[in-house]
């Protein structure tokens, strides 16, 4: 039996008929349209501790921003990861043009999200919440890419290896003092952001989400929205600035597109380059516009 019928099972669904669910690139997602006329969403999430991590969030902020509604939840076993299964919102990914109106309400739900405060810098796993290097963010960002060295090494070019190497000593250094613990979404860009009609009517895939600073949550919304259209910055921002003051990005805007590049370029190593081909070159791309290279 594969994988999306042991959770049809598992969870008790007659359904009538399945979809893949597009824009998901590390979970499992099924769309279950049920016999009863009903439609959920079973996912699959890549490891058990982004399975509770998920739950959590979900649970914890489904009075604070539009997320789906967590219907049933299953633990695993030795085989796999487990799932959770999700309501349906009524709505589809933001991925086409994002008027001043959208990106207005991208900034308040995006704001909403960095209002609700956390016990410390770190993520829940299956084993609770788990605090990063003495809860210290700094820490946590210089640890995570002492860690991204040696993989990265092994895929990157060795003068870009280098530049990237010198670059992050030197813009790490000029960073100012984080704000936070606060939940940061980790992977906020238009895939995530649905949309109906021309109002934002949820966030999806906490999977990553975690305790940390905002800095570190602009970065895929300035490479899917604001590099695509400038105007929709000033629109989000206004959005973003009646919920809570926008942080100073001139700085931490540079530094955490490139680090999010670098990040990405370990993630496309360790889940496969050629099924990643797409993200890893642009990834790079990113890179060598960041170092100069």
């Amino acid at each position: 039996m594969n994988l999306v019928h042991t959770i049809i099972d598992r969870f008790n669904l007659s359904v009538l008929s399945i979809d893949n669910v597009p824009e998901s690139f590390s979970s499992q997602v099924y769309k279950l349209n049920l016999t009863n006329g009903e439609t959920v969403y079973a996912k699959v999430p890549y490891n058990r501790d982004k399975l509770y991590r998920e739950y959590r969030m979900l649970e914890m902020l489904r009075e604070v921003i539009p997320v789906p509604k967590v219907l049933d939840f299953w633990s695993a076993d030795d085989f796999i990861s487990g799932a959770l299964l999700l309501s349906e919102m009524k709505g589809i990914p933001c991925t086409g043009a994002i008027n001043d109106e959208l990106a207005f309400q991208m900034g308040v739900l995006h704001a909403k999200l960095h209002e609700t405060k956390m016990p410390g810098y770190g993520a829940q796993g299956s084993d609770g919440f788990q605090f990063s290097n003495q809860n210290n963010w700094r820490l946590y960002i210089k640890n995570n890419f002492e860690k991204y060295k040696e993989p990265a090494k092994e895929v990157l070019e060795k003068q870009l290896f280098e530049k990237c190497i010198d670059h992050f000593e030197s813009a790490f250094s000029h960073l100012p003092q984080p704000d936070g613990p606060c939940v940061v979404h980790m992977d906020f860009r238009p895939g995530n952001i649905l949309i109906n009609n021309n109002d934002v009517v949820g966030i999806i895939d906490f999977e990553s989400a975690r305790g940390g600073s905002s800095e570190i949550d602009f970065t895929k919304i300035n490479r899917y929205v604001w590099e695509v259209n400038p105007q929709s910055k000033t629109s989000y921002t206004e959005g973003y600035s009646t919920i809570r003051p926008m942080i100073n990005l001139e700085t931490l805007l540079p530094f955490y597109t490139f680090y999010d590049a670098f990040s990405a370029v370990v993630w496309c190593k360790n889940r496969g380059i050629d099924k990643n081909r797409a993200f890893f070159m642009e990834s790079i791309s990113v890179l060598q516009k960041s170092v100069g290279c």
